[in-house]
């Protein structure tokens, strides 16, 4: 079986059912684990399924949805939330904005800043900035993903590494009770850890919705942030995560933010 042949089965396999081992695919096919993990790259750079650790998973709905249709969803509430992460960020300091619909809106939010210095993996960020009052902006270089305009892969993740920046603002498709933050993409969700390794302040902006949603991969903990900002009370379990790790949680919208110290 040739390698079109085996990666349509392999597609028509998720169709069926969540999740497709390595293993598993290499006893199927009679080919070495080498070739399976050759073709699920392939597979994953066309966009078709999500790379996880031993195999691949199904691309969700959430996933393939169109970028302009994800732009639409809770509008509102994310220039609420865009509103209050910029008042976190003072002028003339540097920070990192990764893809997103929501980090879109914290870079308009951010258009009267003056002195930043704006490093990101998104086009569409640093096309809205530009001609603004930022002191420079800086496009991460790799692999441009055209459903969205993100720069994703490991030339974007050793770009970004070589810098150190005050703020890391990043947004995610889905968040669990547990205090789980995840994504769908793994070469996406690399770039995401690569830009809160190397922040001083980890800030996540994520409305409620995605406590109802479901992604694979896992980008961090709650733990490992030092604010989150969304549109309505989380659920208990994951307050309380964030609370135990020092986590703030601010609520846009509402008089009194709830911030866990």
């Amino acid at each position: 079986m040739d390698a079109a042949s085996r990666q349509n089965e392999i597609i028509a396999l998720l169709n069926q059912q969540d999740r497709v081992e390595v293993d598993g695919l290499s006893q199927r096919f009679g080919v070495s684990l080498q070739t399976v993990r050759a073709d699920l790259r392939d597979l994953s750079a066309r966009g078709a399924l999500s790379r996880v650790h031993g195999g691949a998973v199904r691309v969700s709905s959430a996933a393939s949805q169109g970028y302009e249709d994800r732009r639409k969803l809770n509008a509102g509430n994310k220039l609420a939330m865009a509103a209050l992460a910029a008042e976190l960020i003072p002028d003339n300091c540097s920070l990192t904005l990764n893809i997103g619909t929501s980090t879109e809106q914290v870079a308009r939010a951010l258009s009267g800043h003056r002195g930043l210095t704006v490093v990101s993996n998104n086009i569409n960020i640093i096309n809205l900035m530009m001609g603004g009052q930022a002191k420079e902006l800086i496009l991460a270089g790799g692999t441009v993903r055209q459903s969205d305009g993100a720069i994703v892969g490991e030339d974007a993740v050793e770009f970004l590494s070589r810098y150190k920046v005050d703020f890391a603002v990043i947004g995610a498709s889905a968040l669990d009770p547990d205090g789980a933050v995840m994504d769908h993409d793994a070469r996406e969700v690399s770039v995401a850890r690569a830009i809160l390794k190397n922040a001083r302040q980890r800030v996540l902006v994520c409305d409620g919705s995605k406590f109802a949603r479901s992604a694979p991969v896992r980008i961090c903990n709650v733990a490992e942030l030092d604010v989150v900002i969304t549109d309505r009370p989380v659920p208990e379990e994951f307050a309380e995560a964030a609370q135990a790790a020092g986590t703030r949680i601010l609520t846009a919208g509402q008089n009194e933010s709830s911030e866990n110290d």
